[in-house]
């Protein structure tokens, strides 16, 4: 007697794309993940962008802070809700649905049950419809990938630092250095892109991606970040000479800190990768290096000590703020200097060729010129701390005319680069903000705050998504010691009154109480999310509401650079992340490239840079690149790496077992947040 054929891959391939997904929807992510090691078709469906932005969803914490505000606020009111409270799954939804439209049936008095399945069905839909709508955070025209979101959502989080540079002997003779040890500290960091230098253009493969950091010696160090250069992630690809990035040049006694990177400016690099050229604030001297042969190409001086540099771009001016004004300097249109040895132009480059004395000093000079200094804006107060050129609305990679300011004053300046040095108005703020970022949609705090309680039509979703011209500029820093998270919509260019302060429409959120207790250091978009990194050693991400936490995670302490100390165990030793960089381009995220969770985290901690990934274990680690691992080296690595997952998992425990305590004292009002281990 034949057997039976049993349903195979095949089998399921032919079935319609619903079906298939509605069977993914019973399995477990590590099992939907194993599925597209099946076909190029099963691959595809996996990587569905509407299964996972649905699974987002369910498993987000919105849903969690909408019911409890249904409960809490469903006792006072005894008016008929439009619909039914929502669980955290589908299966709830629909088990609630349907004991709501029972109820209806019965006090109605009619006893078919067939007949208000349809209904039941079709009403079901609408408001899965309508809560996706109030929850989904992109915007008309952004390419979000879902599946990407989900990792970096509820996925593992594993720290990786990068290689540690170390100072040679012989450098340390021939350079006269002296007070360093053998670790080098890095004192800033940015992003270069030497193969794919417009951020818009996304292409097959994985592209070149390295951090530039100055060091506390003086030099410059490029990091591989995707391992296309080195061979593996995180390693060092090149050093320049040691001193080039020191006001009197190498050689000289540059012992004072004085004549150094100053440690307390976060924003002092700024990287042009059409141009190849990166920007380092040292004191009030700016000095651009070709990244290609790493090595000082200009050198100009400023009245006062650089506090604050903004992105570098080809179509605008860098911008550079001081203790006391705001400057625009464009490289593009440099000036030519004579040089002493015109001979050798094509032998040695400009550094040498003019001297260390005379080339830094030739900066200086252009100070007691006869000539008046180029148009600058003054400062009433000082300390810029953070410069921002914002986008045009709607396009991520087109900046704008507009400039906003913040540091260490209580307003947010807005300068006009078509009318500077004039100011063109100001944002009353009250906090000090340390570091900006922005968004090309529209912002508005009222239709927010109706979609986080899930109370807007689909209809009124779409119309606060598709206001045209709209700008969302996000800042954070301190207010009273404790973090701020503001969030500010602008108007368009065109559509902005002069007599608004700074174009603001009216649309100001600040989050002064659930986003940290401790001081916000530095923010960016990551995804469809807001990241920024807290003076407690978090980093956090929260929805573009400003108010709804989606994750946390701490970096921890790496003890490699100065070995193993008794005082990193106890609380509050863990770095913190000064700086967040993500390793992919906004305009690039959910890019149809076939890349997959390749948007990570690089941050400085004021010394060393790390990369926070989204898998299950760290991809490399500080002290795998110092070349010292013997045969028995690797199994005391293993080991080591185990103790430290223990112990990490079990301080995570304590840590939740402590959040259910505060959460159960707050009685569960606060902003949704779910912890992830």
């Amino acid at each position: 007697m034949a057997q039976p054929a049993r349903p195979g891959a095949a089998g399921l391939a032919s079935l319609p794309g619903e079906i298939l997904l509605h069977i993914l929807s019973y399995l477990e992510p590590p099992q939907i993940t194993s599925l597209q090691l099946v076909s190029r078709a099963f691959r595809n469906l996996a990587r569905d962008d509407s299964f996972w932005r649905s699974r987002c969803l369910q498993e987000s914490s919105y849903l969690e802070t909408l019911n409890r505000y249904r409960a809490l606020r469903s006792p006072s009111e005894q008016q008929p809700q439009p619909s039914p409270p929502l669980a955290a799954t589908d299966f709830a939804v629909r088990q609630s649905a349907a004991r709501a439209l029972q109820k209806q049936q019965q006090s109605s008095g009619a006893n078919n049950s067939d007949g208000w399945k349809p209904t039941f069905l079709r009403s079901r839909e609408r408001e899965r419809a309508r809560i996706m709508a109030n929850w989904d955070p992109s915007f008309p025209g952004e390419h979000i990938s879902w599946y990407d979101e989900y990792i970096q959502r509820h996925g593992p989080i594993a720290i990786n630092w990068l290689a540690v540079p170390r100072h040679h002997q012989h450098e340390k003779e021939e350079q006269n250095i002296t007070g360093f040890g053998d670790f080098i500290e890095a004192r800033g960091v940015a992003l270069y892109r030497p193969d794919n230098p417009r951020e818009e253009d996304v292409g097959g493969g994985l592209e070149t991606l390295l951090a530039v950091s100055p060091l506390d010696d003086g030099s410059v160090c490029l990091w591989d970040i995707n391992g296309t250069r080195a061979g593996r992630r995180g390693a060092i690809v090149a050093k320049s000479r040691p001193g080039i990035l020191f006001i009197d040049g190498p050689g000289a006694d540059n012992s004072r800190r004085s004549k150094r990177v100053d440690s307390g400016v976060t924003e002092c690099v700024s990287v042009d990768s059409r141009q190849h050229r990166a920007f380092f604030a040292v004191q009030s001297h700016l000095i651009e290096v070709d990244l290609q042969r790493l090595s000082v190409v200009d050198c100009e001086s400023f009245p006062w000590s650089i506090t604050a540099l903004s992105s570098a771009s080809p179509r605008v001016p860098l911008t550079v703020g001081t203790n006391q004004g705001i400057h625009l300097h464009d490289y593009r249109s440099r000036k030519a200097f004579p040089f002493r040895n015109d001979h050798s132009i094509d032998r040695i480059d400009e550094f040498d060729r003019m001297g260390a004395e005379d080339f830094y000093k030739r900066s200086l000079e252009r100070l007691f010129d006869d000539e008046p200094l180029p148009p600058y804006a003054p400062l009433a107060q000082p300390g810029p701390l953070s410069i921002l050129h914002l986008q045009q609305p709607g396009l991520e990679a087109d900046l704008s005319d507009d400039i906003y300011v913040a540091g260490r004053f209580s307003s947010i300046l807005h300068y006009d680069r078509r009318k500077f040095p004039a100011i063109r108005g100001s944002i009353h703020s009250g906090a000090r903000l340390c570091s900006m970022t922005s968004l090309p949609y529209p912002f508005s705090t009222v239709d927010s705050e109706l979609r986080r309680q899930g109370q807007l039509s689909l209809e009124q979703v779409e119309r606060s998504k598709n206001t045209s011209g709209g700008r969302c500029l996000i800042a954070a820093g301190e207010y009273n010691t404790k973090g701020s998270l503001e969030l500010y919509g602008l108007l368009s260019p065109s559509l902005a009154d002069s007599r608004r302060a700074g174009g603001l429409q009216n649309a100001v959120f600040q989050n002064r109480q659930t986003c940290s207790d401790s001081k916000l250091l530095s923010v960016v978009n990551h995804g469809s999310r807001v990241a920024f990194s807290d003076g407690s050693g978090y980093i956090k991400w929260f929805e573009r509401d400003g108010f709804t936490e989606v994750r946390r995670c701490r970096i921890g302490h790496s003890e490699t650079a100065q070995g193993p100390s008794v005082f990193a165990s106890m609380p509050g030793s863990d770095d913190i992340a000064r700086k967040l960089l993500p390793t992919r381009a906004g305009a690039a995220v959910g890019g149809n490239d076939g890349k997959v969770n390749d948007n990570d985290l690089l941050f400085w901690t004021g010394e060393k840079l790390g990369l926070a990934t989204f898998s299950a274990r760290p991809g490399f680690r500080s002290e795998e690149f110092e070349g010292q691992i013997n045969a028995h080296g690797e199994e005391a690595l293993e080991r080591a790496r185990e103790e430290k997952a223990y112990s990490d998992k079990m301080r995570r425990a304590l840590e939740r077992q402590a959040d259910d305590v505060r959460f159960v004292r707050n009685l569960g009002i606060g902003s949704g947040r779910r912890q992830h281990s």
